[in-house]
């Protein structure tokens, strides 16, 4: 199958200036971070921002995922890329670039951009952790929906929206009209996948659920029991494509294997759950313009 290549670097790129870790407490654009060592590994780290764990990294192991919403995302993905292909990926919320290293380790010839909307947390994570250099991986300097709407069409094979203000991922970031944005960026066979926070309610859940599914023909979502029974805050992961997903029996016991072990919903299970609720429109949040 032909398939484009992303444009050249955006002029935010930030570059590589390798120093290792510096443990403590770090001022930031939007706040502050802090850098632990990982009191059971002696390669690992973890990032916390604004107070609440952010990502963590295994310096000698880039395939290990220490927490499991990252694992699920993991899984759907390789489900459906084998590891032979050059994988375009657009990882929308940086952190600590734990999946897009994940991902350099698992497709070795991957294009990967991952957008940050925090400036000096980028130039920190590039600088303290060993991260693919460009072409390989690029840290791009942004607003995850500016950026998102800025590429070329057909210019990645998977989305990975992993975007929080606080607990809440921002409603520009989940209304129907950003996903045409992200449907225009995506393959034919592309994927589209999220992260999803929510509150025992569900609420949230369920009308992501229904934007995902009123945008794509097909749909999947991952997460543990008690997160889907309401019993609990946590983590649910949204998948939307227009090609089927892979009928792989090897996907659902990869999912109950981990340490949290986690269902997987088919596309009739996910409109089942987001039921009536309505689809998210950018009315509901006005987005604000930022000066040019």
């Amino acid at each position: 199958m032909g398939r484009k290549r992303p444009g050249k670097a955006a002029p935010n790129e930030v570059p590589d200036a390798g120093t290792g870790p510096v443990p403590g407490r770090h001022e930031i654009d939007t706040g502050t971070c802090e850098l632990l060592p990982d009191q059971y590994s002696a390669t690992g780290w973890l990032l916390k921002i604004n107070g609440v764990h952010s990502s963590h990294i295994d310096l000698a192991n880039p395939r290990e995922l220490d927490f499991e919403y990252m694992r699920w995302i993991a899984a759907v993905v390789e489900s459906r890329f084998p590891e032979e292909i050059r994988l375009r990926a657009l990882h929308l919320g940086g952190g600590a670039c734990s999946l897009a290293r994940y991902f350099a380790a698992v497709y070795p010839e991957a294009r990967q951009v991952v957008v940050e909307l925090d400036g000096k947390l980028a130039e920190l994570v590039r600088g303290w952790f060993d991260l693919p250099r460009a072409p390989l991986m690029r840290l791009r300097v942004g607003e995850a929906r500016e950026v998102t709407e800025s590429l070329s069409e057909d210019s990645r094979d998977v989305l990975i929206r992993d975007v929080f203000a606080g607990d809440k991922t921002p409603l520009p970031l989940t209304s129907a009209e950003f996903l045409v944005h992200a449907k225009k960026v995506l393959a034919a066979d592309g994927l589209y996948v999220v992260n999803c926070g929510d509150s025992p309610d569900l609420r949230m859940a369920r009308r992501e659920a229904a934007t995902i599914a009123a945008a794509f023909s097909h749909t999947a979502i991952v997460a543990d029991p008690a997160m889907l029974k309401g019993r609990r805050y946590g983590n649910i992961i949204i998948a939307g494509s227009d090609v089927p997903f892979a009928q792989d029996a090897s996907l659902p016991r990869r999912l109950l294997g981990g340490a949290l072990p986690a269902q997987l919903w088919d596309d009739k299970l996910v409109r089942s759950f987001a039921g009536s609720s309505k689809v998210i429109h950018d009315a509901e949040a006005p987005r604000t313009v930022r000066p040019a």
